[in-house]
């Protein structure tokens, strides 16, 4: 009989895929709970949801710059079904390109965005070009892993591969509303050379991680500065439960030595030595107590009535919609105008465009009008100035009003920033840390949207997508409240800051 000593037990590889590698990079921990612990990540939040959609959809367009191309379209769950259908693809010559094509190498699997074959001279070896699709609209350190990876898995494989590619939104296409031209609004850089520059060895890197997902426990790696780079971790907060409310990595903005201090012991902010030099929100944040300036209320005294509080909601579609607008380009298809005649008495004035025509023109005209010639224009940020100079130059038949508009904007944020800090922000001048602690009773906790990137999200799909009527005009609604909120936001917080200035 044999004792457990003599029993030889197949050795498993685990098998990771491409995202679990490019995690494995950012930490071991990281790839550990991807592959054991999937379920113990943060969902994204809407933005990054969003922003994923956004790629899916750049992603689809890019493929019809390759015509006659194949879809592997087995899921990633369908593993054996989608590397046997990329293997018969792969032996067909009349296929000019594969798209989402799967290939398994030591122990990793990969789903290639597009490989375009390249049609060499009779006689060669087949060769094949490798293409990662990238919503971006530059190069990015990440993406030379990303294709260095899928390098190695495609010749791992047997594939004879002669570039690695980016394919990239081109910012400076301008669609002209006739159809997209798709040569010019992705653009294809060859990255074969930084790829090799970057010297990534694969193999030295790849086995570590595959050993730390074979054990039994994560790896002991502490929660730090890594783990937003190059993207959040989702699962900080798992790592970071038990951490205590004042921990040091809490602390805003970068501070140099922050590793030294960790490694000294410090692990609350309050433990900061006060000879270490920190920004001014880190020294509030430290200090830990509600601050008010003493020119305060001499600041909220410069705004002349009446006060109009202005707030532009924007979609920045990837895939140009629009005539004579770039990919990316902020488009304002919404604003709210609440109006302070005088202090305490307020209308309120909005606009939404709910057609899929380009809203600018009506949007501009009925901001003008709601505005009139007289009183502040309060905002919460330069986004809005941004956003009227470009309907300026959009339009030179009204630039000169656009312009005096721009001249009356009133600027609340600084006006926070460099004369009121309460704890409760957490070290954030963002309007939803600051609402809730200068106005109690006002947050957007009850609103159906309570964030602009949603906003823009649900915007798109109520104009260019959803076709039931009532969907729509729930969201028509959901947006309005949300708009609205941010300019009766800026009405209370003035309030709410002059009773503090006394």
């Amino acid at each position: 009989m044999l004792n457990s000593d003599q029993i030889s037990l197949p050795v498993i590889t685990p098998r990771l895929s491409k995202s679990k590698f490019l995690a494995g990079l950012q930490c071991h921990k990281r790839v550990y709970f991807e592959v054991h612990h999937p379920d113990w990540a943060s969902p994204p939040d809407p933005s990054t949801q969003a922003m994923l959609d956004m790629g899916t959809e750049i992603g689809e367009r890019a493929r019809g710059r390759f015509p006659g191309g194949v879809l592997i379209g087995e899921t990633y769950r369908q593993r054996e079904a989608a590397l046997a259908h990329t293997a018969s693809v792969l032996s067909d010559a009349t296929v000019p390109a594969i798209f989402e094509g799967a290939f398994l190498y030591d122990g990793v699997l990969v789903r290639v965005d597009i490989l375009e074959r390249v049609r060499g001279i009779e006689g060669e070896p087949l060769a094949w070009r490798l293409i990662e699709v990238k919503s971006s609209s530059r190069v990015k350190t990440v993406h030379l892993d990303d294709l260095a990876i899928q390098w190695y898995v495609l010749q791992g494989a047997g594939l004879n591969i002669t570039a690695a590619c980016l394919m990239h939104l081109n910012t400076q296409y301008v669609y002209r509303g006739d159809g997209l031209d798709l040569d010019s609004l992705f653009s294809v850089q060859d990255a074969t050379d930084l790829v090799v520059a970057k010297g990534l060895d694969i193999s030295s890197r790849l086995l570590p991680m595959q050993q730390a997902v074979l054990q039994t426990e994560p790896p002991p790696v502490e929660p730090g500065a890594h783990c937003h780079t190059p993207y959040e971790c989702p699962y900080w907060a798992h790592c970071t439960r038990e951490k205590p409310a004042r921990w040091i990595y809490h602390l805003p903005g970068p501070l140099r030595g922050l590793t030294e201090l960790v490694q000294q012991g410090v692990t609350t902010i309050d433990d900061i030595p006060s000879g270490v030099k920190l920004s001014v929100v880190q020294r509030r944040v430290k200090d830990n107590v509600e601050w008010i300036s003493p020119k305060l209320k001499e600041a909220l005294a410069t705004v002349r009535y009446p006060v109009h509080h202005l707030d532009f909601e924007t979609i920045m579609p990837g895939i140009p919609c629009y005539p004579d607008t770039k990919p990316y380009e902020p488009i304002p298809v919404q604003w709210s105008n609440h109006i302070e005649d005088e202090p305490g008495r307020w209308r309120h004035q909005d606009f939404l465009h709910n057609e899929a025509s380009d809203p600018r023109e009506a949007l501009t005209a009925q901001l003008l009008e709601s505005l009139g010639t007289e009183g502040s224009i309060c905002v919460y940020s330069p986004y809005e100035q941004s956003i009227l100079e470009r309907l300026a130059e959009r339009y030179p038949s009204i630039r000169p009003e656009v312009k005096r508009v721009i001249c009356r904007l009133w600027d609340l944020f600084p006006v926070i920033r460099d004369h009121y800090y309460h704890p409760a922000f957490g070290g954030s001048y963002s309007i939803k840390a600051v609402l809730p602690a200068v106005v109690p009773s006002l947050d957007y906790g009850d609103l159906a949207i309570q964030e602009g990137g949603v906003a823009a999200q649900e915007y798109y799909r109520m104009v260019f997508k959803e076709t039931d009527w009532v969907t729509r005009d729930s969201i028509r609604i959901a947006l309005l409240e949300y708009c609205k909120r941010d300019t009766l936001a800026m009405v209370e917080l003035r309030r709410g800051l002059g009773e503090k200035a006394g």
